[in-house]
């Protein structure tokens, strides 16, 4: 899919209006990741040197369409001022006479951090007006949220059918990496998918396995698996209702040549709390009583026999109740394994959505791989196999020049 890149267009004393994707975690009143952040930062270099006046516009929770001032992006214009090191001016709002007459009041290299476009519940509902409204205040749009271009949202791609559209430097990076992760990979390709449920991730596994050479199944996922082989998998978590499910995507995976690396052996407890007692037991020989809570040392001794022979991983979800310690070890020894061959330079390895980022920081890996997305639903969506709709909208404006 081709689109514009920022670096096409002439942005000299243009007004830009960004999409960000601001929705950052924040504990009384603190940012506790800055993750994305800090990854947008190029994009603002690159404008700033360009003489671009740039104009904010990101979503923060859910305010269901209505004015909530504990949603307001206010708090975030001296967290930007500190990470990004350049002064960040506010609008109290993302549209209107107010918001236009602060935006024509900036100078080259200025920023505006507009509020929560989602105040406004025509932005769900990716609103031809209200995307003109956004429009109507600059010249050039350019998206930088591929973790918010999974919707079909005012912001992300009605938008980018008004003014003329570009991808950000972080879009593009983003793209760029999980593309050479899935549709032009290096072979052979494993995907490491882990979870508590199949339900949840049907599309994914159907997508996966035929796509890649070996998929290695963790979490509660994998015992459902296991007990549509017949293993009894005594108290752990296991979506028994799935059982014909599992059975097709194997009969599917064989078919097409993907082999799904299955636990061998699981650590078991008979109560799930910190440091519990536990036993490691052969999935064949799972008592009744005892639940699986990670993948044993034979499954990671096979699955990472199997990852040293791969050129590309894709990595979703951790393999056991990662959180509770020592239930992170399976997770921790074959995110250290992929870790330590994509530093030797032998594999690609990217990984993104839900928990997998803390399981990698929580395992001392995260900064030993390619590429790790923050995006959470749209990475997942794009494990699927689907279209992005704020992707697809950047797409189909390539026409449009600046």
């Amino acid at each position: 899919m081709k689109f514009q890149s920022l670096k096409d267009l002439s942005v000299h004393s243009k007004t830009i209006l960004l999409r960000a994707d601001l929705n950052v975690p924040r504990h009384n009143g603190e940012v506790t990741d800055t993750t994305r952040i800090d990854r947008l930062l190029p994009t603002i270099e690159y404008l700033r040197e360009k003489g671009a006046k740039i104009l904010i516009i990101s979503h923060f929770g859910r305010p269901d369409g209505e004015q909530n001032p504990e949603m307001s992006l206010a708090f975030l214009a001296p967290v930007l001022e500190k990470r990004w090191n350049c002064p960040v001016h506010f609008a109290p709002d993302c549209i209107g006479a107010h918001t236009a007459a602060l935006a024509k009041d900036l100078k080259d290299g200025d920023i505006l951090l507009l509020e929560n476009v989602r105040f406004y519940k025509e932005e769900e509902k990716n609103d031809p007006a209200f995307a003109a409204k956004l429009a109507a205040l600059g010249d050039i749009y350019v998206n930088d949220a591929f973790s918010a271009s999974h919707r079909a949202h005012a912001s992300t791609a009605a938008i980018a059918e008004i003014l003329p559209a570009a991808a950000g430097l972080l879009m593009e990076e983003e793209l760029s990496a999980l593309n050479a992760a899935l549709l032009t990979p290096q072979r052979p390709v494993m995907a490491v998918t882990g979870g508590s449920k199949i339900s949840t991730k049907l599309s994914v596994l159907n997508n996966l396995i035929e796509k890649v050479d070996y998929l290695v199944l963790g979490g509660g996922m994998a015992n459902t698996f296991l007990y549509a082989k017949g293993i009894n998998m005594g108290k752990s978590l296991c979506e028994k209702e799935m059982k014909d499910e599992a059975v097709r995507i194997m009969e599917k995976a064989q078919k097409s040549g993907c082999e799904i690396i299955l636990p061998l052996d699981v650590v078991a407890v008979n109560q799930l709390k910190e440091h519990a007692d536990y036993t490691i037991y052969d999935v064949e020989n799972m008592p009744a009583d005892q639940m699986a809570i990670d993948a044993g040392p034979e499954t990671i001794r096979y699955a990472g026999e199997k990852a040293r022979e791969c050129k590309t991983i894709v990595w979703n979800g951790p393999l056991g109740v990662f959180e509770i310690k020592p239930f992170d070890n399976g997770t921790n020894s074959l995110a250290k394994i992929v870790a330590e061959q994509t530093q030797k330079g032998e594999c690609t390895s990217v990984a993104g959505g839900g928990d997998t980022v803390a399981a990698l920081e929580n395992a001392g890996t995260a900064k030993d791989f390619t590429y790790i997305s923050t995006a959470g639903g749209a990475f997942l969506e794009w494990l699927e196999g689907k279209s992005l709709p704020g992707v697809t909208a950047l797409a189909n404006a390539i026409g449009k020049a600046a």
